[in-house]
């Protein structure tokens, strides 16, 4: 193969998984098969993981012990819907802060494009690269779709003692923030 058509077909595949995401956010008829199914109920044990974010820096569950942590899981960096995400929750942050808790993005993404992508959008919290998928599989977000790889577009809240508080499964990515706030707020009331 010559390198012109090894552009080419880079090029096409590229395409092909953007355009497999952007069908995601539409709510497109084909359905993506999940790789994983069970990810961790309401009031089950979130499960721990250590991640690099978009600065190099390791994270892990543990280390917020005592806080809330707002973990949502995304497509893929620089696509329309994750683009919506990561800006809705860039303009809540500081409400969410507010409200006592912390933000976390995950996707399969690398280090690199996390830094780009934060760099570009001005993302004021963690991005972190799920590279061996073991944080998707463990939280059942897993899927893939015409032959790509990616971590659905679903968010846990997690309570202080590092419980899952609530699982949303069918995420609006403009209203993710706002329902996140609502739901924290009331959850905290209890």
């Amino acid at each position: 193969m010559t390198k012109k058509s090894l552009k080419f077909a880079t090029l096409v595949a590229a395409s092909l998984f953007a355009f497999s995401v952007g069908a995601q956010d539409k709510a497109a008829t084909a359905q993506p098969v999940a790789m994983e199914t069970s990810g961790p109920a309401d009031g089950a044990p979130a499960p721990d993981f250590k991640l690099q974010d978009q600065k190099g820096d390791w994270h892990t569950l543990h280390q917020y012990h005592g806080k809330w942590v707002v973990l949502y899981f995304y497509p893929k960096d620089d696509t329309p819907g994750c683009t919506t995400e990561v800006c809705t929750f860039r303009d809540d942050v500081l409400k969410l802060h507010k409200a006592g808790a912390d933000v976390l993005g995950v996707s399969l993404d690398d280090i690199k494009s996390h830094a780009a992508f934060a760099e570009k959008y001005h993302v004021p919290f963690p991005l972190l690269a799920d590279n061996t998928q073991s944080t998707a599989k463990a939280y059942g977000v897993l899927s893939s779709h015409l032959g790509f790889t990616y971590a659905r577009r679903e968010t846990f809240l997690i309570d202080p003692s590092g419980k899952v508080a609530k699982h949303y499964v069918k995420v609006d990515p403009k209203e993710n923030s706002g329902q996140v706030l609502a739901d924290l707020a009331a959850l905290k009331k209890t």
